[in-house]
Protein backbone atom coordinates (compact mmCIF):
# COMPACT_ATOMS: atom_id res chain seq x y z
CA UNK A 1 0.00 0.00 0.00
CA UNK A 2 1.03 3.39 -0.50
CA UNK A 3 1.11 5.23 2.23
CA UNK A 4 0.12 9.10 3.14
CA UNK A 5 1.45 11.77 4.60
CA UNK A 6 -1.04 13.85 7.24
CA UNK A 7 1.08 14.87 9.68
CA UNK A 8 1.70 18.61 10.18
CA UNK A 9 5.75 18.18 10.81
CA UNK A 10 5.96 19.71 7.10
CA UNK A 11 7.80 22.83 8.75
CA UNK A 12 10.87 21.49 9.94
CA UNK A 13 13.86 23.23 9.01
CA UNK A 14 15.57 19.93 8.38
CA UNK A 15 17.24 20.51 4.92
CA UNK A 16 16.58 18.04 2.34
CA UNK A 17 17.81 17.85 -1.08
CA UNK A 18 14.48 17.76 -2.55
CA UNK A 19 11.22 19.54 -2.36
CA UNK A 20 9.01 17.18 0.09
CA UNK A 21 5.64 16.24 -0.54
CA UNK A 22 2.55 18.48 1.35
CA UNK A 23 0.80 16.89 3.78
CA UNK A 24 -2.01 14.22 1.73
CA UNK A 25 0.36 14.29 -1.37
CA UNK A 26 1.13 10.62 -2.54
CA UNK A 27 5.07 10.21 -1.53
CA UNK A 28 7.47 8.62 -4.05
CA UNK A 29 9.69 6.20 -2.77
CA UNK A 30 13.50 6.47 -3.05
CA UNK A 31 14.98 10.00 -3.33
CA UNK A 32 15.80 11.43 -6.85
CA UNK A 33 18.29 14.01 -5.87
CA UNK A 34 20.04 12.27 -2.93
CA UNK A 35 23.73 12.20 -2.46
CA UNK A 36 23.58 8.96 -3.52
CA UNK A 37 23.68 10.08 -7.47
CA UNK A 38 27.30 8.79 -7.75
CA UNK A 39 26.74 5.48 -6.56
CA UNK A 40 23.66 5.37 -9.44
CA UNK A 41 25.57 6.74 -12.30
CA UNK A 42 26.87 3.36 -14.01
CA UNK A 43 23.95 1.41 -16.03
CA UNK A 44 26.11 -1.87 -15.25
CA UNK A 45 24.38 -4.19 -12.52
CA UNK A 46 24.98 -7.65 -11.78
CA UNK A 47 21.27 -8.84 -12.42
CA UNK A 48 21.74 -9.18 -16.60
CA UNK A 49 19.49 -11.82 -17.59
CA UNK A 50 21.87 -13.31 -20.59
CA UNK A 51 25.70 -14.40 -20.25
CA UNK A 52 28.47 -12.23 -21.65
CA UNK A 53 29.94 -14.34 -24.39
CA UNK A 54 33.24 -16.08 -23.46
CA UNK A 55 36.37 -13.52 -24.15
CA UNK A 56 38.86 -16.26 -24.56
CA UNK A 57 36.67 -18.55 -26.64
CA UNK A 58 39.58 -20.42 -29.20
CA UNK A 59 37.60 -22.39 -31.85
CA UNK A 60 34.68 -22.04 -34.58
CA UNK A 61 32.74 -24.42 -32.02
CA UNK A 62 33.66 -22.06 -29.34
CA UNK A 63 33.39 -18.64 -30.94
CA UNK A 64 29.76 -19.92 -32.92
CA UNK A 65 27.73 -22.90 -31.06
CA UNK A 66 26.13 -24.95 -33.51
CA UNK A 67 22.79 -23.23 -31.89
CA UNK A 68 23.50 -20.56 -34.39
CA UNK A 69 25.30 -22.10 -37.05
CA UNK A 70 23.15 -24.52 -37.75
CA UNK A 71 24.27 -25.70 -41.44
CA UNK A 72 27.95 -25.31 -39.56
CA UNK A 73 28.92 -22.48 -42.11
CA UNK A 74 31.79 -21.67 -39.88
CA UNK A 75 32.95 -24.63 -38.19
CA UNK A 76 35.56 -25.22 -40.32
CA UNK A 77 37.07 -21.74 -40.20
CA UNK A 78 41.32 -22.27 -39.59
CA UNK A 79 44.54 -20.56 -40.15
CA UNK A 80 44.68 -16.39 -40.43
CA UNK A 81 41.16 -16.33 -40.71
CA UNK A 82 40.33 -17.96 -37.15
CA UNK A 83 42.90 -15.87 -35.71
CA UNK A 84 41.48 -12.56 -37.10
CA UNK A 85 38.09 -13.67 -36.13
CA UNK A 86 39.56 -14.82 -31.95
CA UNK A 87 41.16 -11.57 -31.86
CA UNK A 88 37.82 -9.49 -32.71
CA UNK A 89 35.88 -11.75 -29.92
CA UNK A 90 39.16 -11.04 -27.38
CA UNK A 91 37.51 -7.29 -27.41
CA UNK A 92 34.60 -8.18 -25.47
CA UNK A 93 36.73 -8.65 -22.34
CA UNK A 94 37.42 -4.59 -22.72
CA UNK A 95 34.55 -3.59 -24.24
CA UNK A 96 31.06 -5.28 -22.19
CA UNK A 97 32.11 -4.10 -19.45
CA UNK A 98 31.79 -0.77 -19.94
CA UNK A 99 29.90 -0.32 -23.09
CA UNK A 100 26.42 0.44 -21.32
CA UNK A 101 27.50 3.24 -19.66
CA UNK A 102 29.24 4.71 -23.25
CA UNK A 103 25.95 3.72 -25.03
CA UNK A 104 24.13 5.25 -22.05
CA UNK A 105 25.89 8.78 -21.86
CA UNK A 106 26.63 9.25 -25.72
CA UNK A 107 30.49 8.72 -24.93
CA UNK A 108 33.04 8.03 -27.24
CA UNK A 109 35.85 5.72 -26.23
CA UNK A 110 37.98 6.65 -29.18
CA UNK A 111 40.72 5.14 -27.39
CA UNK A 112 39.23 1.71 -29.42
CA UNK A 113 40.82 2.44 -32.28
CA UNK A 114 44.10 2.06 -31.21
CA UNK A 115 43.33 -1.46 -29.92
CA UNK A 116 41.69 -2.09 -32.51
CA UNK A 117 44.70 -1.25 -34.36
CA UNK A 118 46.77 -3.41 -31.88
CA UNK A 119 45.05 -6.24 -32.84
CA UNK A 120 45.56 -4.99 -36.25
CA UNK A 121 41.71 -5.71 -36.96
CA UNK A 122 41.50 -1.85 -39.06
CA UNK A 123 42.61 -2.71 -42.52
CA UNK A 124 39.37 -3.98 -43.50
CA UNK A 125 40.63 -6.42 -46.15
CA UNK A 126 43.04 -3.95 -47.57
CA UNK A 127 46.52 -4.61 -48.83
CA UNK A 128 48.90 -2.01 -46.04
CA UNK A 129 52.68 -2.98 -46.40
CA UNK A 130 53.05 -4.28 -42.45
CA UNK A 131 50.08 -5.46 -41.64
CA UNK A 132 48.35 -8.64 -42.23
CA UNK A 133 46.13 -9.09 -45.54
CA UNK A 134 42.45 -10.36 -44.07
CA UNK A 135 40.99 -12.98 -46.83
CA UNK A 136 37.37 -11.48 -47.28
CA UNK A 137 36.17 -14.24 -44.95
CA UNK A 138 38.13 -12.87 -42.41
CA UNK A 139 37.53 -9.21 -42.95
CA UNK A 140 33.93 -10.31 -42.66
CA UNK A 141 34.10 -12.75 -39.22
CA UNK A 142 35.65 -9.74 -37.99
CA UNK A 143 32.99 -6.88 -38.88
CA UNK A 144 30.64 -9.83 -37.73
CA UNK A 145 32.07 -10.27 -34.22
CA UNK A 146 32.59 -6.55 -33.16
CA UNK A 147 29.05 -6.15 -33.95
CA UNK A 148 27.82 -9.06 -32.08
CA UNK A 149 29.68 -7.14 -29.32
CA UNK A 150 28.65 -3.71 -30.07
CA UNK A 151 27.26 -1.25 -33.19
CA UNK A 152 29.76 1.51 -32.34
CA UNK A 153 32.95 -0.96 -32.06
CA UNK A 154 32.06 -2.08 -35.76
CA UNK A 155 31.78 1.07 -37.34
CA UNK A 156 34.48 2.46 -36.18
CA UNK A 157 36.54 -0.38 -38.32
CA UNK A 158 33.83 0.77 -40.94
CA UNK A 159 34.73 4.37 -41.29
CA UNK A 160 38.77 4.17 -39.89
CA UNK A 161 39.18 1.26 -42.20
CA UNK A 162 36.38 0.94 -44.95
CA UNK A 163 36.07 4.23 -45.77
CA UNK A 164 39.20 6.62 -45.10
CA UNK A 165 41.96 4.05 -45.31
CA UNK A 166 40.27 2.51 -48.34
CA UNK A 167 39.71 5.97 -50.26
CA UNK A 168 43.65 6.57 -49.98
CA UNK A 169 44.65 2.84 -50.58
CA UNK A 170 42.49 2.94 -53.86
CA UNK A 171 42.80 6.27 -55.00
CA UNK A 172 45.50 8.12 -53.29
CA UNK A 173 48.93 8.61 -54.75
CA UNK A 174 52.28 7.11 -53.41
CA UNK A 175 52.91 10.03 -50.85
CA UNK A 176 49.54 10.05 -49.22
CA UNK A 177 49.67 6.17 -48.54
CA UNK A 178 53.68 6.58 -47.22
CA UNK A 179 51.69 9.78 -44.98
CA UNK A 180 48.18 8.23 -44.31
CA UNK A 181 48.27 4.17 -44.29
CA UNK A 182 50.36 2.93 -41.53
CA UNK A 183 48.78 5.97 -38.78
CA UNK A 184 45.22 4.92 -39.99
CA UNK A 185 46.07 0.63 -39.84
CA UNK A 186 47.46 1.15 -36.42
CA UNK A 187 44.84 3.54 -34.95
CA UNK A 188 47.65 6.24 -33.58
CA UNK A 189 45.54 8.52 -36.57
CA UNK A 190 42.45 8.84 -37.10
CA UNK A 191 40.18 9.80 -39.77
CA UNK A 192 36.70 10.71 -41.43
CA UNK A 193 34.82 9.96 -44.99
CA UNK A 194 33.12 13.13 -45.49
CA UNK A 195 30.52 12.41 -48.38
CA UNK A 196 26.40 13.19 -46.68
CA UNK A 197 25.61 16.81 -46.77
CA UNK A 198 22.71 18.05 -44.67
CA UNK A 199 20.60 18.36 -48.67
CA UNK A 200 22.17 15.06 -49.89
CA UNK A 201 22.02 11.44 -48.24
CA UNK A 202 20.11 9.13 -50.90
CA UNK A 203 21.15 11.19 -53.60
CA UNK A 204 25.17 12.12 -52.40
CA UNK A 205 26.02 11.98 -56.58
CA UNK A 206 24.77 15.35 -55.92
CA UNK A 207 27.26 17.29 -53.24
CA UNK A 208 27.15 21.11 -52.96
CA UNK A 209 30.42 21.41 -51.36
CA UNK A 210 32.97 22.76 -53.71
CA UNK A 211 36.24 22.42 -53.84
CA UNK A 212 38.10 25.95 -56.36
CA UNK A 213 41.41 26.02 -57.58
CA UNK A 214 43.14 29.00 -56.31
CA UNK A 215 46.39 29.42 -57.92
CA UNK A 216 48.44 26.45 -55.85
CA UNK A 217 45.57 25.59 -53.75
CA UNK A 218 42.60 23.82 -53.16
CA UNK A 219 39.90 26.19 -51.17
CA UNK A 220 36.95 24.00 -49.84
CA UNK A 221 33.28 25.27 -48.69
CA UNK A 222 30.34 23.68 -47.90
CA UNK A 223 28.84 21.34 -45.04
CA UNK A 224 28.76 17.33 -44.21
CA UNK A 225 26.51 15.40 -42.19
CA UNK A 226 26.55 12.30 -40.18
CA UNK A 227 30.64 12.40 -40.56
CA UNK A 228 31.97 9.54 -38.33
CA UNK A 229 35.30 10.78 -36.51
CA UNK A 230 34.70 14.29 -38.57
CA UNK A 231 34.82 16.01 -34.91
CA UNK A 232 37.92 15.53 -32.80
CA UNK A 233 39.96 13.64 -34.96
CA UNK A 234 42.82 14.13 -37.26
CA UNK A 235 42.02 13.77 -40.85
CA UNK A 236 38.73 14.31 -43.09
CA UNK A 237 38.57 12.52 -46.37
CA UNK A 238 35.89 15.70 -48.69
CA UNK A 239 34.06 15.12 -51.11
CA UNK A 240 33.50 17.89 -53.31
CA UNK A 241 32.99 19.26 -56.63
CA UNK A 242 35.85 20.29 -58.34
CA UNK A 243 35.55 24.10 -59.30
CA UNK A 244 38.52 24.26 -62.10
CA UNK A 245 38.25 24.99 -65.63
CA UNK A 246 41.92 24.99 -66.69
CA UNK A 247 41.00 20.77 -66.31
CA UNK A 248 38.09 20.80 -68.45
CA UNK A 249 37.66 16.21 -67.63
CA UNK A 250 37.79 17.16 -63.81
CA UNK A 251 35.72 20.52 -63.88
CA UNK A 252 32.00 19.68 -62.63
CA UNK A 253 33.25 16.08 -60.89
CA UNK A 254 33.33 14.88 -57.55
CA UNK A 255 36.55 14.74 -56.34
CA UNK A 256 38.18 13.25 -52.35
CA UNK A 257 40.38 15.85 -51.12
CA UNK A 258 42.66 15.14 -47.48
CA UNK A 259 41.54 18.14 -45.28
CA UNK A 260 43.38 18.21 -41.82
CA UNK A 261 40.74 18.91 -39.44
CA UNK A 262 42.51 21.48 -37.40
CA UNK A 263 42.86 24.06 -40.21
CA UNK A 264 40.93 27.11 -40.39
CA UNK A 265 37.75 27.43 -41.45
CA UNK A 266 36.93 23.53 -40.28
CA UNK A 267 34.13 23.45 -37.92
CA UNK A 268 32.81 20.16 -36.19
CA UNK A 269 30.09 19.88 -34.03
CA UNK A 270 29.29 16.39 -32.73
CA UNK A 271 25.33 15.47 -33.03
CA UNK A 272 23.70 14.67 -30.10
CA UNK A 273 20.21 13.28 -29.12
CA UNK A 274 20.75 9.84 -31.61
CA UNK A 275 19.35 6.55 -30.09
CA UNK A 276 21.68 4.56 -32.19
CA UNK A 277 25.46 4.15 -32.34
CA UNK A 278 25.56 6.00 -29.44
CA UNK A 279 29.28 4.66 -28.70
CA UNK A 280 30.74 6.64 -31.52
CA UNK A 281 29.83 10.24 -32.69
CA UNK A 282 29.17 11.81 -35.69
CA UNK A 283 29.56 15.14 -36.53
CA UNK A 284 27.86 18.09 -38.59
CA UNK A 285 30.58 19.60 -40.36
CA UNK A 286 30.80 23.44 -41.83
CA UNK A 287 33.66 24.32 -44.52
CA UNK A 288 34.25 27.69 -44.92
CA UNK A 289 37.47 28.86 -47.30
CA UNK A 290 39.20 25.67 -45.87
CA UNK A 291 42.62 26.36 -48.18
CA UNK A 292 44.44 22.46 -48.93
CA UNK A 293 47.76 22.04 -51.04
CA UNK A 294 47.00 21.25 -54.41
CA UNK A 295 48.64 17.85 -53.42
CA UNK A 296 45.97 16.77 -51.19
CA UNK A 297 44.03 15.81 -54.04
CA UNK A 298 43.26 12.07 -54.38
CA UNK A 299 44.19 11.63 -57.84
CA UNK A 300 42.47 8.69 -58.50
CA UNK A 301 38.72 10.50 -57.44
CA UNK A 302 37.85 11.73 -61.18
CA UNK A 303 34.45 11.24 -60.30
CA UNK A 304 31.71 9.68 -58.56
CA UNK A 305 32.24 7.00 -60.25
CA UNK A 306 34.99 6.05 -57.88
CA UNK A 307 34.14 7.23 -54.98
CA UNK A 308 31.30 4.34 -55.38
CA UNK A 309 34.13 2.25 -55.51
CA UNK A 310 34.72 2.59 -51.78
CA UNK A 311 31.08 2.59 -51.24
CA UNK A 312 30.66 -0.98 -53.06
CA UNK A 313 33.64 -2.39 -51.18
CA UNK A 314 32.02 -1.85 -48.02
CA UNK A 315 28.38 -2.45 -48.71
CA UNK A 316 29.40 -6.10 -47.73
CA UNK A 317 30.96 -5.15 -44.35
CA UNK A 318 27.47 -3.86 -43.42
CA UNK A 319 25.59 -7.19 -44.25
CA UNK A 320 28.20 -8.76 -42.19
CA UNK A 321 27.50 -6.44 -39.52
CA UNK A 322 24.17 -6.93 -39.85
CA UNK A 323 24.38 -10.66 -39.09
CA UNK A 324 26.73 -9.72 -35.86
CA UNK A 325 23.58 -7.69 -34.46
CA UNK A 326 21.41 -10.30 -35.32
CA UNK A 327 23.44 -13.29 -33.53
CA UNK A 328 24.24 -11.24 -30.72
CA UNK A 329 19.97 -11.13 -30.29
CA UNK A 330 19.02 -14.44 -31.50
CA UNK A 331 21.33 -16.38 -28.68
CA UNK A 332 20.41 -13.46 -26.37
CA UNK A 333 16.33 -14.96 -26.89
CA UNK A 334 18.14 -18.39 -27.14
CA UNK A 335 19.63 -18.45 -23.19
CA UNK A 336 16.69 -16.57 -21.97
CA UNK A 337 14.32 -18.91 -23.26
CA UNK A 338 15.94 -22.12 -21.68
CA UNK A 339 16.68 -20.33 -18.00
CA UNK A 340 13.39 -18.22 -17.28
CA UNK A 341 10.91 -20.08 -15.49
CA UNK A 342 7.48 -19.16 -16.09
CA UNK A 343 4.28 -21.40 -14.84
CA UNK A 344 6.76 -24.16 -13.36
CA UNK A 345 8.72 -24.23 -16.72
CA UNK A 346 11.29 -22.83 -18.14
CA UNK A 347 9.92 -20.83 -21.77
CA UNK A 348 11.84 -23.27 -24.17
CA UNK A 349 9.36 -25.61 -23.35
CA UNK A 350 6.42 -23.95 -24.49
CA UNK A 351 5.53 -24.69 -28.44
CA UNK A 352 5.26 -21.09 -29.10
CA UNK A 353 8.89 -20.16 -27.75
CA UNK A 354 10.32 -23.15 -29.85
CA UNK A 355 8.58 -21.92 -32.98
CA UNK A 356 9.50 -18.71 -32.39
CA UNK A 357 13.14 -19.64 -32.02
CA UNK A 358 13.16 -21.75 -34.76
CA UNK A 359 11.93 -18.74 -37.69
CA UNK A 360 14.58 -16.81 -35.96
CA UNK A 361 17.43 -19.10 -36.77
CA UNK A 362 15.71 -19.45 -40.49
CA UNK A 363 16.25 -16.12 -40.83
CA UNK A 364 19.52 -16.01 -39.28
CA UNK A 365 20.92 -18.64 -41.76
CA UNK A 366 19.67 -17.39 -44.77
CA UNK A 367 21.83 -13.94 -43.53
CA UNK A 368 24.87 -16.26 -43.10
CA UNK A 369 23.98 -17.79 -46.65
CA UNK A 370 24.27 -14.77 -48.06
CA UNK A 371 27.40 -13.20 -46.22
CA UNK A 372 29.32 -16.33 -46.88
CA UNK A 373 28.70 -16.02 -50.63
CA UNK A 374 29.60 -12.76 -50.37
CA UNK A 375 32.86 -13.48 -49.70
CA UNK A 376 33.65 -16.97 -52.10
CA UNK A 377 32.17 -13.93 -55.07
CA UNK A 378 34.80 -11.67 -53.46
CA UNK A 379 37.60 -14.00 -52.96
CA UNK A 380 37.10 -14.89 -56.51
CA UNK A 381 37.31 -11.52 -57.44
CA UNK A 382 33.44 -12.12 -59.12
CA UNK A 383 31.71 -10.44 -57.14
CA UNK A 384 29.25 -7.48 -58.45
CA UNK A 385 28.15 -4.29 -56.76
CA UNK A 386 23.95 -5.62 -57.11
CA UNK A 387 25.17 -8.76 -54.92
CA UNK A 388 26.25 -6.38 -51.99
CA UNK A 389 23.32 -4.54 -52.00
CA UNK A 390 21.21 -7.20 -52.32
CA UNK A 391 22.97 -8.96 -49.28
CA UNK A 392 22.80 -5.15 -47.67
CA UNK A 393 18.87 -5.00 -48.16
CA UNK A 394 18.14 -8.59 -47.11
CA UNK A 395 20.83 -8.82 -44.07
CA UNK A 396 19.35 -5.67 -42.36
CA UNK A 397 16.15 -6.19 -42.89
CA UNK A 398 16.56 -9.70 -40.89
CA UNK A 399 18.68 -8.24 -38.24
CA UNK A 400 15.50 -6.08 -37.65
CA UNK A 401 12.87 -9.05 -37.69
CA UNK A 402 15.25 -10.93 -35.36
CA UNK A 403 16.30 -7.79 -32.85
CA UNK A 404 12.29 -7.42 -32.12
CA UNK A 405 11.73 -10.87 -31.87
CA UNK A 406 13.99 -11.41 -29.26
CA UNK A 407 13.42 -7.97 -27.23
CA UNK A 408 9.84 -9.16 -27.02
CA UNK A 409 11.00 -12.46 -26.04
CA UNK A 410 12.86 -11.09 -22.98
CA UNK A 411 9.73 -9.52 -21.95
CA UNK A 412 10.89 -6.57 -19.82
CA UNK A 413 14.21 -7.64 -19.41
CA UNK A 414 14.12 -6.77 -23.25
CA UNK A 415 14.50 -3.27 -22.95
CA UNK A 416 17.32 -2.92 -20.67
CA UNK A 417 20.68 -1.97 -21.65
CA UNK A 418 22.28 -4.85 -19.62
CA UNK A 419 20.83 -7.52 -21.07
CA UNK A 420 22.19 -6.01 -25.08
CA UNK A 421 19.43 -6.59 -27.46
CA UNK A 422 17.51 -3.37 -27.19
CA UNK A 423 20.88 -2.12 -27.65
CA UNK A 424 21.29 -3.97 -30.38
CA UNK A 425 18.17 -3.34 -31.79
CA UNK A 426 18.83 0.39 -31.85
CA UNK A 427 22.23 0.33 -33.48
CA UNK A 428 20.50 -2.03 -36.33
CA UNK A 429 18.38 0.89 -37.53
CA UNK A 430 21.65 2.46 -38.45
CA UNK A 431 22.78 0.18 -40.34
CA UNK A 432 19.63 -0.51 -42.14
CA UNK A 433 20.37 3.49 -43.43
CA UNK A 434 23.80 3.84 -43.60
CA UNK A 435 25.89 3.09 -46.43
CA UNK A 436 22.73 3.30 -48.78
CA UNK A 437 19.23 3.24 -47.54
CA UNK A 438 17.42 0.01 -48.35
CA UNK A 439 15.53 1.86 -51.11
CA UNK A 440 18.36 2.51 -52.54
CA UNK A 441 20.17 -0.57 -52.34
CA UNK A 442 17.26 -2.21 -53.74
CA UNK A 443 16.78 0.19 -56.62
CA UNK A 444 20.01 -0.73 -57.83
CA UNK A 445 19.11 -4.19 -57.35
CA UNK A 446 16.13 -3.49 -59.65
CA UNK A 447 17.99 -1.56 -62.08
CA UNK A 448 20.27 -4.46 -62.50
CA UNK A 449 17.34 -6.97 -62.96
CA UNK A 450 15.14 -4.97 -65.25
CA UNK A 451 17.41 -3.08 -67.07
CA UNK A 452 15.86 0.34 -66.21
CA UNK A 453 17.06 2.70 -63.39
CA UNK A 454 14.37 4.31 -61.76
CA UNK A 455 16.95 7.28 -60.13
CA UNK A 456 16.19 9.38 -63.19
Amino acid sequence: MISTNSTNDMTSTTSTPWNAPAPGHISLGGNPGSADDAARDSVVTDRAVVSAPDASAATPAELLPVTADHFSLFQDVAGEDLAAWRDARSLAAEVLPQINDWWDRGDYPIELIGRLGDLDLLTDGLDVPGHRALTPLATGLVNMELSRIDGSVGTMVGVQGGLALRSIMLLGSDEQKQRWAEPLASGTEHAAFALTEPDHGSDSVSLETVARRDGDSWVLSGEKRWIGNGAGCHLSVVWARVDDPSDEALNGQVSGFLVDQSLPGYEAEVIRGKVALRAIHQAHITLTDVEVPLDARLPGARSFKDTSRVLFATRAGVAWGALGHATACYEAALEHATTRIQFGRPLAKAQSVQMRLASMLQTLTSMQLYCVRLAELEAAGTIRPEQASLAKVHNTRAAREIASDARDLLGGSGILLENRVVRHRSDIEALHTYEGTDTMQSLIVGRSITGTSAFV
